[in-house]
Order: structure tokens, then sequence, then C-alpha cells
């Protein structure tokens, strides 16, 4: 009997080891605000920005893992309200029937705004004139042909742009003559830098960090300076004017959060909107929500470090 009694203890024992074990290893590979992995979509227009705050992180908290999954604004907003993706960034806010659809799923979106993003005018680098006029631009959208431009070149036509675009000239759809889209915004530029007339609609990201194998291509566009619809001078897409909200075609860019639990998601948007982060968007050309502070060492008297 007593044998018997060894064999079943050491059974139990055998078992409790194994469940704590197996219990160890589910509470190392859960996700927190800091470790695990997960999938953000995001509005193609903005990935440069998006790369780069993911890099920074990933190389602060070696645990988490973040794929970046680019894609039009009308993808990305489609896939956040069917569950599909749980954490986007996107360059609007949520509108108010997407939020009423979001409460009947009992579903409560975190919304950070962490950056000012603007939409940049392109021409080839062959046409002298840099300077155009907002207005010239949405009769153009709106179909009038005495604009003088020549045509205009899109990201998408289920892009964040060309939403924006279409509001500002309150259109319900784009020309069907003298209008271009492609898929990406380096395809728009690259389309512009080889066809002279043409002017191109990108996000201005793409321009203040192209990738190595778009550098030579940007050299042979143009940046156009905007008058807007009141005002009587041009701007740039320059951090200096949209920090000054003197660029007509800005627009804020948003982080949401639909884990419903503090996750990965929280965690990367926390960072994003926190110093780090806004040092990045201000290092990346773009305007971040909160400048990040400098701290200053006075000194009484001036000391050689060369004695």
């Amino acid at each position: 009997m007593l044998k018997y009694s060894k064999v079943f203890g050491l059974v139990a024992f055998v078992f409790l080891f194994a469940m704590c074990n197996q219990k160890s290893k589910n509470e190392s590979g859960k996700e927190t605000i800091l470790k695990g992995a997960i999938e953000i979509t995001v509005d193609e227009t903005v990935k440069p920005i998006v790369d780069d705050q993911v890099a920074v992180f990933e190389g602060t908290y070696y645990d988490a893992k973040i794929t970046v999954k680019p894609k039009s604004e009308a993808e990305v907003i489609n896939d956040l309200l069917d569950q599909k993706a749980k954490v986007v960034v996107v360059t609007r806010d949520l509108t108010t029937e997407e939020k009423s659809r979001f409460e009947k799923n009992k579903i409560n979106p975190r919304v950070t705004p962490f950056a000012t993003d603007a939409i940049a005018l392109i021409s080839n680098k062959s046409n002298n004139d840099t300077l155009i006029a907002l207005k010239a631009v949405l009769d153009f959208m709106q179909g009038k042909t005495n604009t003088g431009i020549k045509g205009l070149v899109f990201d998408n036509p289920n892009s964040s742009t060309v939403r924006y675009m279409k509001e500002l000239a309150k259109v319900k759809e784009i020309p069907a003559t003298g209008v271009f889209s492609f898929k990406t915004n380096d395809e728009v530029i690259k389309f512009v830098s080889e066809n002279d007339g043409m002017i191109g609609v990108v996000g201005v990201n793409w321009l203040s960090q192209p990738s190595p194998n778009m550098i030579e291509t940007i050299k042979k566009i143009n940046v156009i300076s905007v008058k807007g619809l009141n005002d009587n001078k041009y701007y740039n897409p320059s951090q200096t004017d949209i920090a000054l909200k003197k660029y007509p075609l800005a627009r804020d860019l948003f982080i949401i959060n639909c884990q419903g639990y503090s996750g990965l998601g929280m965690g990367f948007a926390s960072f994003i909107a926190g110093d780090i982060g806004q040092r990045i968007v201000l290092k990346s050309g773009l305007m971040p929500v909160r400048t990040p502070g400098r701290k200053l060492k006075i000194r009484n008297e001036i000391i050689n470090d060369k004695e």
C-alpha cells in the first residue's frame, strides 16, 4: 500500500510541475503593453513615419514585435469596422456614424492624435512655375477646364488624399478625364518626375523621408507652394508653415486602438504620443502634437575643456 502511495505521490508531483510549467509558459507569452506581437494597419500615405516609430519602439522593447500593414484609407477603416484590424493609423478621426457602430458592438475605440501631416502637390522639375492656387486645383476637381492644370495624379482611388481633396472640392466623384491614379505614393512621384505638366498629390512624409531607391527620383520634382482659399500668400508643406497653420492642406494623424485590453496597441500609442515618439515626429519633418521640451544647463563661468 505504501508503494502505491509513493507512486501516486510521484505522479501527482509530476502533474503539478507540468501544470505550473505550462502556466509559466502561457504567462511568458501573454501580450502586455510592452511585450507580444501585433499587426497595425496603416494608411499608406503615412507609412514612413509609422515605420520609424516601430523601429525605435522595437529597438527599445526587445520583446515587442509590430508588423506594419499598409492599405488605402477606405480599406483601413473597413478593416477596423469589421474588426479585422484592432490597431490602425489614419489621417482622420472616426465619424459619428462610425463611433455609433462601435458603441452598438460595445467597443470603445481609444483615439490618440500624435502628429500633423500635410498633402503635398508636386510637379516635374522642368516646370518653372512652383506656385498654385488651391482654388484652381478644386476647380479642376469639379470638372472645370480653364484652370491651367493638365492633370492630377493620385496614389489610389480609395486613398485619404483623394477623400480629402473630394471633401474640399465638395464633389462625390473625381472627373473622368485628367485624373490619374496608381497604387502607391512612390509611383505617383516617379510618374510626375517623368511627365511634364502633371501635378502629383502625395503625403509629404514620402518626400521628407524617401526610401533609398527614391532619393534620385525626388530630385527630379518640385514641391509646389499653395495659396489658400482665403489667403494671398503661398505656403510650403514645411514644419514652420504647418505649425503656424498657414499651409492649407494640413491634416492630423491618429492611432486608433480597439483591442479592448491593455495590450501592445496601448503601449505603442503611448509611446508615439510620448516624448520619444514626438521627437521622432519632429525629426521626420512632420509636426508633433506636443513639441518636445529641451533642457538647458546654464553655467556661471566658462570652462576651458582643453586645459
